[in-house]
């Protein structure tokens, strides 16, 4: 029997002939680990400051997306922000109103807003909530502002559907704070309104555009480094401070455009509104407020909410 020394000689002579996977790398004495690769950051490609409007009954709101200045980024199609302490800017709220081909969601930062719709939904939303409505082929709602202190802040996203899914039935999600969870990223902490960050997922599913909404606050003297798919489309909403993404601050009221990328990274105190999901890459057609493919679906849809026939048609 050979002894252990000579065993051992035998087995580095075996690992020379066949390589470091016959035997395991322990035995490559001296090996190196492979080098870590580091995620590709996103930048800003571009920043908005958006123009102030009004929509609904007479709510004035900023338009940070879906204007001239900015009119889509595939799949996203509007964003505005809305915030006052003056209840004359927005008490009048959004009565009854149609909607075709794509999903609504409206983020709470303060105040309540009450929701009713066709379909037999109804649901008071409170500050820190979010609501995904997928208005598919047809649904009829109202969005009216009740104050809490005379303060109401928030904002509305409209996202794209793709051609197979505008004829979807409607789809309400209505998830409140305490449905959303937090989880801390470095310096910052997060809530996960929709995707996942870290293991933690948020309350949203079954989307077709697999979002990413975070509601993020970034710590004094802080950084923030969050991974958001390659190739989703992205940007950033400032809500409070200044925080710094590649050199370039987000103030509230600015939307910031993100390059492609696999890693958003920030630094510097504040609160912002992260969201990025799957571009489509269709033609949009839009008329008010219904999205679809093509002039012709638009005129149809105007046809079917004239005669009653949205609502499940």
């Amino acid at each position: 029997m050979s002894s252990p020394l000579a065993r051992r000689h035998l087995l580095v002579g075996a690992a020379a002939v066949a390589g470091p996977l016959a035997l395991g790398a322990p035995l490559l004495l001296g090996a190196s680990p492979p080098p870590v690769r580091r995620r590709t950051a996103r930048t800003v490609a571009r920043t908005v400051s958006g123009a102030f409007t009004r929509d609904g009954a007479g709510v004035k709101l900023r338009r940070l997306l879906g204007s001239r200045e900015l009119s889509l980024l595939d799949p996203f199609l509007l964003l505005d922000e809305f915030g006052s302490d003056d209840p004359a800017d927005y008490v009048k709220g959004f009565p009854d109103h149609p909607h075709r081909g794509f999903e609504t969601v409206t983020i709470l930062l303060d105040g309540a807003v009450v929701h009713e719709d066709s379909v037999g939904n109804h649901g008071r939303l409170l500050p820190g909530c979010i609501q995904w409505m997928t208005a598919g082929r047809g649904i009829v709602h109202s969005e009216m502002p009740e104050p809490v202190e005379g303060r109401m802040r928030g904002f509305q996203l409209w996202v794209n559907l793709p051609a197979a899914r505008k004829w979807d039935p409607p789809r309400y999600q209505d998830m409140q704070a305490g449905d959303v969870p937090t989880v801390d990223v470095g310096d910052a902490t997060a809530r996960v309104l929709a995707g996942n960050v870290g293991g933690v997922t948020g309350p949203v599913d079954g989307v077709v555009v697999k979002p990413t909404v975070l509601d993020v606050t970034v710590e004094e003297g802080g950084e923030l480094a969050l991974e958001v798919p390659a190739g989703h489309t992205a940007f950033v909403a400032g809500i409070s401070g200044a925080p710094v993404i590649a050199g370039t601050p987000v103030a509230p009221g600015s939307l910031a455009i993100l390059s492609d990328g696999e890693e958003v990274r920030a630094t510097g105190a504040g609160r912002l509104l992260l969201v990025a999901g799957a571009p489509i890459g269709e033609p949009v057609a839009r008329g008010g407020p219904f999205v679809m493919n093509t002039e012709e679906e638009i005129r149809q849809a105007w046809a079917d909410y004239r005669s009653g026939r949205l609502v499940g048609g």
